[in-house]
């Protein structure tokens, strides 16, 4: 039951070229960034991601995007990584882009044994009816094109019909985890932790502060153990690490 592995590295050393990987995070909170860079480190490509986002500021994903071993994501936003859009709109990379609510869904529902479910959003869009480009051609022009899916109606009201999710691997971050891999998260680093950690088949947990099984409050779990395989315990300068994306402050006001 003990599963805290000796380091990062030896965490995702048997993660091969073309695996699927669920990552959690949102922007540059809750980014298991040593799992990251020990995928990074370790050489493997040709990744297939799943994640809101695919990485900010040079940190996260944006580390494997920028060295060209991700060749597909699965996600809902590009935001600000112009990375992400070059590589996308040149034919470089494949994107599955789905509405946000939708992902963290598919993610859980994988992770749940749920193969498949209906949910009202898409419906009317391209998202439902097809068309999204998944690839372009690096010339401008769409190499591959989101299917159609089905859509039902339940009382009165369309639905269309979503798969659930599930990876090879998933990489999480936690503020406390014990030996038997239960976890808690920190506030809104928990986004997509839990949904990442649900849908990986050996899903890898970095925490910032390790304790001995019985030193979590059941009540007070996250995520049960029982969706973790792995745990890395983190070094205090880990751990502190944390960068902020944008930073905003008031100016104070003139003394008199």
């Amino acid at each position: 039951m003990d599963k805290v592995v000796a380091s990062a590295a030896l965490a995702v050393a048997d993660v091969p070229d073309g695996a699927s990987v669920a990552v959690g995070g949102f922007g540059l909170s809750g980014v298991p960034n040593v799992l990251i860079d020990a995928l990074y480190a370790s050489g493997v490509s040709g990744l297939g991601v799943v994640s809101n986002n695919c990485g900010a500021m040079n940190s996260g994903l944006a580390v494997l995007l920028s060295a060209g071993r991700i060749s597909r994501v699965t996600g809902s936003y590009i935001g600000g990584n112009k990375e992400f859009a070059r590589q996308y709109l040149g034919g470089e990379l494949e994107l599955e882009l789905i509405p946000q609510g939708t992902l963290a869904e598919r993610l859980r529902a994988g992770g749940a044994g749920i193969p498949a479910f209906y949910t009202p959003a898409g419906v009317g869009t391209q998202v439902a009816d097809g068309g999204i480009p998944w690839r372009y051609d690096g010339e401008g022009d769409v190499a591959l094109a989101s299917p159609a899916k089905e859509v039902r109606d339940f009382d009165g009201t369309e639905y269309v019909l979503e798969h659930g999710i599930r990876t090879d691997f998933a990489l999480v971050r936690a503020a406390k985890g014990d030996r038997h891999g239960n976890l808690v998260f920190n506030k809104s680093a928990r986004n997509f932790n839990p949904l990442a950690a649900m849908a990986g088949r050996i899903t890898v947990a970095e925490v910032e502060e390790l304790v001995e099984p019985g030193g979590i409050d059941p009540d007070h779990v996250h995520l049960p153990g029982v969706f973790v395989q792995r745990v890395v315990v983190l070094t205090p300068e880990e751990a502190v690490e944390k960068k902020v994306e944008k930073r905003t402050i008031t100016e104070r006001e003139a003394q008199d």
